[in-house]
């Protein structure tokens, strides 16, 4: 639906208020994945055990007979990322910030290069850094050793809110510009992220150039023979708050993830981190294209003191889970 929408909406995105308004029929993900093989995957197990509900599977640990699970590698979820304090700061700060309606019942707060990804085209736009309060969550990076080198160079606020029926539809992050480690630190609500198997165009999300990258990646990805056991297979991921979540090797560009419309219960709000591909990294043929960028993501600013109209233009078009 081409109309433009007073929510945010655009294209097949939707929410609450414009399937109501204009009488829309959303897809039934929650009922098609439910009917399908599902598993939940435990973090303590790194396994996923059959299951749909996240809760009930997970309290089972350390009852899980690790004969039953079902590998499922490219995921990393630690608990308590954040302590209590931290997380109630970090979302009392990221209050006192502007929020911008977004797609499908969300609202955003958007730090990044302006990009352009059918024609795969990067400006540095309106971006100036980081909030300085937020700093201390890519510091703690560094204490994660899958994160140690990671260089955050777009920082995406997320706000979830289940009276507007926010969610975000099955995809996988674009792979021209956004690297390997896809990093989401929740800070607020539980939740729960949802992954099926890909296997169609890889003109799509531009994953045909992870062939040429493919060789530096953390972790090898499925051959066709693996990837075949995965078939009409769903994985839930518990996401509970204040931990984090990293996708990585096939969970990042094997599957696509969601956030289902009926997992959101209460206010949820996530912090998405992306790096770079290793094409604007190194000696990456587009190293000098990522430089300006990269220098950028170096600076971290007083939000009290931030000239908000500046960021108006800022926004980008992919969002993280």
């Amino acid at each position: 639906m081409d109309t433009i929408r007073p929510c945010g909406c655009k294209g097949c995105r939707t929410c609450l208020l414009c399937e109501n308004l204009y009488g829309i029929e959303r897809k039934d993900f929650y009922s098609l994945y439910k009917a399908q093989n599902t598993y939940v995957y435990c973090p303590q197990c790194d396994l996923a055990f059959k299951g749909w509900d996240v809760n009930e599977v997970t309290q089972n640990h350390p009852n899980h007979n690790p004969a039953e699970g079902l590998p499922f590698p490219g995921v990393l979820v630690m608990e308590d990322f954040l302590t209590p304090t931290e997380g109630k700061d970090l979302m009392k700060k990221l209050d006192e910030m502007p929020w911008q309606d977004s797609q499908s019942g969300r609202r955003k707060q958007n730090f990044g290069p302006k990009t352009n990804f059918k024609k795969r085209k990067i400006k540095t736009g309106n971006f100036s850094g980081f909030p300085e309060f937020s700093k201390f969550v890519q510091e703690k990076f560094k204490d994660v050793p899958l994160l140690r080198d990671f260089q955050t160079i777009e920082q995406c606020s997320l706000e979830y809110n289940p009276t507007k029926g926010a969610c975000i539809d099955p995809h996988i992050d674009d792979c021209w510009i956004w690297g390997e480690r896809v990093v989401t630190v929740n800070c607020l609500g539980d939740s729960v992220l949802t992954l099926t198997p890909y296997n169609q165009d890889t003109s799509r999300y531009n994953l045909d150039l992870v062939e040429g990258y493919k060789d530096t990646l953390e972790q090898n990805l499925l051959d066709d023979k693996t990837l075949k056991m995965y078939e009409n297979i769903v994985v839930r991921v518990p996401m509970p708050n204040r931990s984090l979540i990293v996708m990585y090797g096939p969970a990042r560009y094997q599957f696509e993830h969601s956030v289902l419309r009926e997992d959101v219960t209460q206010r949820r709000v996530c912090i998405a981190y992306r790096e770079f591909t290793p094409m604007y990294l190194g000696d990456g043929e587009s190293i000098e294209k990522g430089k300006p960028v990269t220098e950028i993501a170096q600076r971290f600013w007083d939000h009290l003191s931030k000239d908000w109209s500046e960021t108006k233009e800022q926004c980008i078009t992919a969002e993280g889970s």
